[in-house]
């Protein structure tokens, strides 16, 4: 491939250039970084591309500006913020690439981020998501991934017909890794050193694409922040799912085909009616996640990792210490976050797990003290996210590198708003992308220096595990062991970062050795 890019970037009033399979793409350089927004990895999702897995994108000739994030995936309104600048569409397969701009003989390494938003919503394009401070700080490149959600990439409706394919948002993700396999070097990047990392739905796909034979090779470490491991669904229930959904668009079976051809508006507005109402009819549910298909997912992500079937890749995997805080103060259904809500969830649960009797569950709901609010969110962290984390762990450590870690960092506003280190909190501190006194509430009582100090050391770790496969930050930083079944050292991330053998045994050993999943 060319390195083009680095012929251009001597003088700093020329734009980068690079050399993809499909044509030339041009950037745009921000200080020591060449910046491209919007490359396409793949064709249009739209007309006849609505559901069918992701195409390569038309060549082009001459030098295509890459300066500006293309359409974002077609979502309804939510609690992730995005910018009202941007315009969704179904053209919305599209990367960008934050690449060092000075000249380098040896390749560098390369992460690439698969964003969260419980399957349906976020982009790429979040300002939270720019990769600059971390390719700068780990002399490396960062590849963000625009994806499809919602009902056009986790609504599997392959039961309707012939004419849709489940998992598509899994097949863009593994089709971007490919456009990066063959494309990264002609950007600086090295394609035999990829890491993913992702966040909330973004690491359920991470932990998601580790027990997939599709992806195998395309990536060589990974790093899987909260990740809801084991929301997966088997085929028998998204059968009833797609149903529904029809259901609320007043289409009978028979006219299935012609979601084929609705107006993407409507195919949004009546998803996101469908994504409110089953987590409230049935908490701890979503209605779009990764499926069991096959193929790309030939059984449960859980299974597979229990069956040591994962890839043997390094894995840095945690979760945020108050997880469920977040849904609380927005008051969003996707978690359930009151002792009601809660029961009805492990009711659910229970239904769905013969091993786990009446007794058992009583057991679990005495022990969290699910009554109380407290105690309810507790619960619904660990169901959701940190007990998924730990089995995840416990299997993937038995044959390869796994560090695992549990973000306590909070500033004085979140302590004070009794969010804490909630779902997400962790997010500006792994970019490194803070908002200003004003405008970022986070601060409003202080602690910006604690936690740009807290961020250094995260982003030092994340990168050097990146380029190293081991997350040791070289600056004097507590070294961080890997994790084992027998010790469970965690890193606790906070003000003073510290190593705690264990430190939630006593609510793991509640759950027992079983994995207990939402199916």
């Amino acid at each position: 491939m060319s390195t083009r890019v680095f012929e251009t970037l001597q003088d700093e009033g020329i734009d980068p250039v690079a050399r993809t399979e499909f044509g030339e793409v041009r950037g745009r350089r921000e200080g020591k970084t060449a910046v491209w927004r919007g490359i396409p990895y793949a064709a249009s999702a739209g007309g006849p591309n609505r559901f069918r897995p992701p195409q390569p994108p038309h060549r082009w000739d001459g030098v295509r500006d890459c300066v500006s994030f293309g359409e974002i995936a077609p979502q309804s309104a939510g609690f992730v913020p995005v910018d009202s600048g941007l315009r969704m569409g179904e053209n919305c397969l599209w990367l960008n690439v934050w690449a060092p701009a000075a000249a380098t003989e040896e390749p560098r390494p390369v992460m690439v981020w698969f964003h969260g938003g419980a399957y349906c919503l976020g982009t790429a394009a979040q300002a939270i998501y720019d990769g600059r401070k971390l390719s700068e700080i780990g002399d490396l490149l960062v590849v963000t991934v625009n994806y499809r959600l919602g009902a056009l990439g986790f609504l599997d409706l392959s039961s309707l017909g012939a004419d849709f394919v489940p998992n598509l948002g899994l097949h863009d993700q593994i089709f971007a890794l490919e456009w990066v396999r063959d494309n990264i070097a002609a950007f600086g990047g090295d394609p035999s050193n990829v890491t993913i990392f992702g966040e909330s739905s973004g690491a359920g796909c991470v932990t998601a694409l580790l027990t997939s034979p599709r992806s195998a090779g395309l990536f060589h470490r990974a790093i899987a922040e909260s990740p809801p491991a084991t929301t997966v669904f088997g085929p028998e229930r998204t059968a009833g799912v797609a149903r529904r959904y029809l259901e609320i668009l007043e289409l009978p079976e028979s006219r299935a085909g012609e979601l084929l051809e609705l107006p993407i508006e409507r195919i949004a507005t009546a998803a996101g009616t469908l994504f409110d109402e089953v987590p409230t009819k049935e908490p701890g549910r979503l209605a779009a996640v990764p499926v069991v298909d096959g193929d790309l997912l030939p059984a449960y992500p859980t299974e597979r990792f229990r069956e040591g079937r994962s890839h043997r890749v390094p894995l840095i995997i945690g979760t945020n210490r108050d997880e469920a805080s977040m849904f609380r103060l927005f008051r969003s259904p996707i978690m359930p976050v009151t002792p009601e809500a809660v029961n009805s969830m492990l009711l659910g649960v229970a239904a769905e797990h013969p091993g786990l009797s009446p007794e058992r569950i009583a057991e679990i709901a005495s022990a969290y003290a699910v009554t109380s609010a407290r105690g309810a969110l507790s619960m619904s962290t660990d169901a959701a996210f940190r007990m998924p984390a730990h089995w995840v762990a416990e299997a993937h450590s038995a044959h390869s590198p796994t560090w695992m870690y549990r973000f306590d960092h909070a500033t004085p506003m979140l302590k004070a708003a009794r969010v804490g280190a909630g779902h997400a909190c962790e997010l500006p501190y792994v970019f490194g992308n803070f908002g200003s006194f004003d405008r970022d509430p986070t601060f409003w009582l202080g602690g910006r220096k604690a936690a740009q100090e807290v961020s250094g050391r995260i982003m030092r770790r994340w990168t050097a595990f990146a380029t190293h496969g081991v997350p040791a930050a070289i600056d004097g930083s507590k070294h961080w062991p890997p994790y084992t079944v027998a010790e469970r050292k965690t890193l606790v991330i906070d003000a003073a970062d510290r190593i705690v053998e264990d430190p939630d045994g006593e609510r793991n050993s509640i759950w027992g050795d079983e994995v207990v999943g939402f199916y």
